[in-house]
Order: C-alpha cells, then sequence, then structure tokens
C-alpha cells in the first residue's frame, strides 16, 4: 500500500464546494439520484468497453447499483459494478471539473439556488452533491482490468483538498460513502431512501438493491424494529423506461427521466415516446428543454441524444440523429437494427441512421407544431398557452438554422418562425399571421433587419412603410439574414428587405406619387451627379428615393448584396465579408439636401450626409474624426 497524498482541489471545484456546501441545492434530496445516476453511468460504460474487451468483466458479469447505510456509523454508501477509476482518474475526475469551459462555468455562478443548480448538472459534477448532506466523502475503486492491488481510496471533507491512497480492492466498479451531517440523518432510513429512489431513479435500467428489512417483535413488553437482512431486493423496476408501454408510464416518471438523462433541475416543455416499425425499427423518446443551455451557440460541444442499441447504451451525444438546428433536443433512441460496434463515423455512413434521424426530426417538429397548435386553441390554460413562446424565446435562433440545413423540412420550420414588427413591437408575429393582414395591393412580405429591435424599428428605411401604415417584420438575431436567404417566399408570397433594392410599393403607391418622384428625380439630376464624384469611394450609386419621409438619406444595398449588417457581423467574427459599396438614396424634398445645391461646402455635407445615413443604419464612418471635423465646422 503506498503512502497517502494530500492534494488540492482545482480552485474552480474549491468555490463549487462551497456553495454546495452552503445549501446550493433547494432540494437536499437530489444527491441520492445524482450518486445513482452517476452509478448506472459507469456501468454503461463498462458494458460499452466490453463490447471490444470481454475480460474486463472478470468473473462479475453482473451490473448493478447497491444503496446500504449503517446507522451506527451515519454512513450512507452508493456502490456499483461499473467500470471503475484508476488512481489518476481518481484524482482528475473527482479533483477538477474534467470539461471544457471551466471558467465559464464558475463565472456564471450567480448565487441564485436554482439557476446555479441547472449549471452544475449540465457540467455533469453533480457528484459533490453529496457534499450537502456529507461532510466527508469516500471514494473506494478499481477499475475493470487492473490488478486487486491498484484500487484507490479518495477522501474529502468538502475543504481545500483531498487524499488519495493505493488500496487493496477485489471487486472492480466505485463505491461511494458519505459520512452523513447530524441534520441529515434521517436518510439512514430504508422507507425514505426507497421513495427517494422510487421518484428519482425507477427508470434506471440496471437493478438498483437494497437490504431487505426484517421485522423483530419485542421481548417483554419492548417495541418491536426493523432489522437489516443478508438478503438484497431490488427496489426499481430495473427495465429501460422508454421500453414500457406508454400506458403504464406516469407524466412525473417522463419528467424525472428527463432530468434524468438532461441533468436539467426544470420539467421538460413537452416529450414524445413512440415505436417506430418498418424498414428500421427504434424507439424514440425525446424532450423540448424549457430553457437553453449557457453554451447552446458553442459548436464544438458535442450535442445529441443518447443511443442504445437493444438495450445496451452505445454513446452519449449522438450527434448524427438529429440536425445540428435541433441540438437542444435531449432524448433516447434505441435502435433494433444498428450493430452493437456501431461507431462515431459508421453512424455518419448507415443507411438506418438517416432513416432515424429523418424520423426523429419529423417528430420534433410535430412537438413544436403541436405546442403553436395549443398557445391558440380557445379554452387552453396560461400554461399552454405559454409553452410554445418560452420555447421561441430560449430556440427559437437555432430553429431558424434549420431554413438552411434542411431543405426537406423548410415550409414546416418557416411556420413555426415568429418575429416582433411595426405593428406588434411585443407580440411574437408567425409569417401566417402577416400574410393574414396584408393591405389590399401589397405584393410582399417585408422586413428590416438590425442589431438590435430599437435599431430596427429607428431605421429610416422605414419611414415610408409607417406613412403607408404597412407591417414589416423585425429581424433581429444574428442568424436572421444568413436563414432568410433560403427562405424567398411564404406560401407563394415573396419576403423583400426593406432595406435591400430600390423601393416598390405597387399599387400602394398611387399615379401622383409616382409622378412627384420621377419630376424629382428629374430636376435633381444635376446634383445627383455631383454626389456620385463626390462620395465615388464609398457609395456604389446616388439616386432619389420615395422611401424617406422625414429623413435626408439612408444606405441600402443591391437586391443580391450582403447587407452593412452582415457585413459587420462577419468581421466581428473575424471572418472575411466583400467589399461592397452600398448605395446611397437621399430625400429630395429635405431641407439638407435642398442646401447642397450651390452649397459652398458641397464637398463636407456630402460626406456629412453620407455618414449620418451610415451611424442611423448601426454602422461607424470610417474615419470618426474627418466625420466630427466637418460637423464643427458647419456648426461654427
Amino acid at each position: 500500500m503506498s503512502q497517502k497524498q494530500t492534494l488540492s482541489f482545482q480552485a474552480e471545484v474549491a468555490q463549487l464546494l462551497h456553495l454546495v456546501t452552503h445549501s446550493l441545492y433547494s432540494n437536499k434530496e437530489i444527491f441520492l439520484r445524482e450518486l445513482i445516476s452517476n452509478a448506472s453511468d459507469a456501468c454503461d460504460k463498462l458494458r460499452f468497453e466490453a463490447l471490444h474487451q470481454p475480460g474486463l468483466y472478470e468473473d462479475a458479469p453482473k451490473l448493478e447499483v447497491r444503496v446500504s447505510f449503517d446507522k451506527d456509523a451515519r454512513t450512507l454508501t452508493i456502490a456499483d459494478t461499473g467500470i471503475g477509476l484508476s488512481q489518476q482518474e481518481a484524482i482528475d475526475n473527482l479533483g477538477t471539473i474534467a470539461k471544457s469551459g471551466t471558467r465559464e462555468f464558475m463565472n456564471r455562478l450567480s448565487g441564485d439556488q436554482k439557476a446555479d443548480a441547472q449549471l452544475i448538472g449540465q457540467f455533469g459534477v453533480g457528484f459533490y452533491s453529496g457534499f450537502i448532506v456529507a461532510d466527508r466523502i469516500t471514494v473506494e475503486s478499481r477499475r475493470a482490468g487492473l490488478k486487486p492491488e491498484e484500487g484507490v481510496r479518495w477522501v474529502s471533507g468538502g475543504a481545500g483538498d483531498f487524499e488519495v491512497e493505493t488500496i487493496t480492492r477485489a471487486q472492480r466498479g466505485t463505491s461511494v460513502t458519505l459520512h452523513l451531517r447530524e441534520d441529515a440523518l434521517d436518510y439512514l432510513s430504508s422507507w425514505k431512501l426507497k421513495s427517494i429512489i422510487g421518484r428519482y431513479s425507477d427508470h434506471i435500467a440496471l437493478p438498483i438493491l437494497m437490504r431487505k428489512e426484517e421485522w423483530k417483535e419485542g421481548e417483554d413488553g419492548k417495541p418491536g424494529e426493523h432489522l437489516l437482512s443478508e438478503e438484497w431486493e431490488t427496489v426499481n423496476q430495473a427495465t429501460a423506461l422508454w421500453a414500457r408501454p406508454k400506458k403504464d408510464i406516469t407524466p412525473e416518471q417522463y419528467r424525472e427521466f428527463y432530468k434524468s438523462v438532461s441533468h436539467d433541475y426544470e420539467d421538460p416543455l413537452a416529450w414524445s415516446h413512440n415505436r417506430v416499425e418498418g424498414s428500421t425499427e427504434y424507439t424514440q423518446l425525446l424532450f423540448i428543454p424549457s430553457h437553453a443551455p449557457f453554451d447552446l451557440w458553442n459548436r464544438e460541444k458535442a450535442a445529441g441524444v443518447k443511443l442504445y442499441v437493444k438495450r445496451v447504451f452505445i454513446m452519449d451525444d449522438a450527434e448524427a440523429l438529429l440536425p445540428a438546428y435541433l441540438r437542444f433536443v435531449k432524448g433516447v433512441v434505441d435502435s433494433a437494427d444498428l450493430p452493437l460496434n456501431v461507431s462515431r463515423e459508421l453512424l455518419q455512413e448507415s443507411r438506418d441512421v438517416k432513416a432515424i434521424r429523418e424520423g426523429n426530426t419529423r417528430r420534433v417538429l410535430s412537438m413544436l407544431e403541436d405546442l403553436a397548435k395549443a398557445e391558440r386553441e380557445e379554452g387552453a390554460g396560461e400554461e399552454d398557452k405559454g409553452r410554445f413562446a418560452k420555447f421561441y424565446g430560449e430556440f427559437g435562433a437555432v430553429l431558424k438554422e434549420g431554413l438552411g440545413e434542411d431543405a426537406a423540412n423548410r415550409e414546416r420550420i418557416a411556420k413555426l418562425l415568429r418575429f416582433a414588427s411595426t405593428a406588434s413591437d411585443t407580440v411574437a408575429v408567425s409569417l401566417a399571421d402577416y400574410k393574414a393582414r396584408m393591405k389590399e395591393g401589397q405584393d410582399a412580405i417585408y422586413y428590416i433587419t438590425g442589431d438590435t429591435q430599437a435599431a430596427a424599428a429607428n431605421s429610416p428605411q422605414l419611414e415610408i412603410f409607417r406613412k403607408k401604415g404597412i407591417e414589416v417584420l423585425y429581424m433581429t438575431d444574428r442568424v436572421d439574414e444568413w436563414a432568410l436567404s433560403y427562405l424567398n417566399e411564404f406560401e407563394g408570397t415573396p419576403l423583400q428587405s426593406v432595406a435591400k433594392g430600390q423601393v416598390d410599393l405597387g399599387k400602394l403607391q398611387d399615379e401622383a406619387e409616382k409622378k412627384a418622384a420621377e419630376e424629382a428625380a428629374e430636376s435633381f439630376k444635376p446634383v445627383l451627379a455631383k454626389l456620385k464624384e463626390a462620395l465615388k469611394d464609398k457609395a456604389q450609386d446616388v439616386r432619389v428615393t420615395t422611401r424617406l419621409v422625414d429623413s435626408p438619406a439612408c444606405l441600402v444595398v443591391s437586391d443580391g448584396g450582403m447587407s452593412l449588417q452582415l457585413a459587420r457581423l462577419l468581421k466581428q467574427a473575424g471572418q472575411k465579408a466583400p467589399e461592397t459599396k452600398p448605395v446611397l438614396e437621399v430625400n429630395a424634398s429635405h431641407p439638407l439636401v435642398k442646401k447642397l445645391d450651390g452649397s459652398p461646402a458641397f464637398h463636407d455635407l456630402a460626406h456629412i450626409l453620407f455618414d449620418q445615413a451610415l451611424l442611423a443604419e448601426g454602422g461607424l464612418p470610417e474615419d470618426p474624426a474627418a466625420y466630427v471635423k466637418r460637423v464643427n465646422a458647419l456648426l461654427a
């Protein structure tokens, strides 16, 4: 046996333990679910590794979790026959948060119990929840395949350090022993532990065993008592929840299963449980979360559902089973057709996987359509009415990615999109809603992109639309312009950006207005020629417009061009954006524009006009100092 090593926790873990030991979890009994879930995962990992190395089972092929307690020692132990830990793994896995983005994790801990508990689950550090009820934790383990004398003992009081030593351990797997605090001794009860396991861990596919209790009659008038026998009994159903008939599963069981597979602490918004038969057979149990993880936009993060083959766990985060734009979906897929040794590489090429992916996608979109439908149904409760809005607020921007990534379902996705608009600042408007209230003679769905809703709402490009009472949709998510490039029309009506091309309101503009605009453009030709010359390095063209009412000028791009906003976003992301010059449109009836003709400061006024249009659009002048100097000169 080696000497003990005393090692310090990673700084982030020390902070985390401080939060945990100060009652981070509002519901203390969650610790048991977390530790049983970890034990189940360890068994799943052994089963998966043993597909290639059967010898890892050693002489004990049975996979199980055992929960026991000792009232005299005030300890509670959760033991498994899973993959186990080597000494280095114990140091790495129990002394650090072994995930990327650790600092991000700690930065996001706010002290809000509910929010912080969600983060802990998302980072897979539920082991530390044991310190809610324990003032010391002892972990003894041996990794499958190592010699008995290569076991490890890890001990910590949840302060700044932990001890590790080598031990002899005949059995592979791990036992976690909690030395309970004075205020947690009520967990030394078979009845209480069984009730918690029944509530939180009944869905675990492995048997969870506890010692049977026997009633011993009292002697000489003394009260009887329950004693633990040497016989063990299974206290959960020990069958995969998704393999059970739907009629036998309660909504509460579905919710608890979701929390287990997702490490979430809120109920899901919706779920769908189906057995699919045909050329490809599989069972799907898919959940829509009620809130987004903090790393939703991290493209490097593995995302996807758990994959089982014939009830055997194969992998977490099987991204091939869902498209990237549905990466927020959680759940399980259990295939009857895939080989047990399937790898991520094989998943990408499998015909069966393609069928499962398409089936999962259809099912998720159906769930979202049901949520959207429930929102509008008469008699729907407040909770039902708010579910789709809650989903869209969390995941709407991700869903939009599907317009470019999933041509087969583009129309279904388009019907689920929601936007604020000039007619409805806060209420989300669907494209179908917009079409239903289009003005007579209107032949396009108009939209404007912007960095924020306020910036879009105050854009001078909306002036003629406001004057005419034409609704314009606000598109303010970063993904909007890219996504909308794949959606040219909706149910036969074209989508048109008000910041691209020349404004043409067609039948909505009367003949008198058209004639006046043509006359203004004709009389303004000499000034336009001078403006084009003055701004030749900045503007692709200068023209008179009818879209402006109160503003002197605005910037637009050609119909097929990239907006200035998207170009800015690409540059901020460190990507190259094509160098395109915008078109300057001027309001010939505006006093500032009228002053141009014959002004001795024509060149400065022209540049001020351009830079102000750029500022109104959300950009910055190429040379801010020169802009300020020109404005000051005119003011003086």
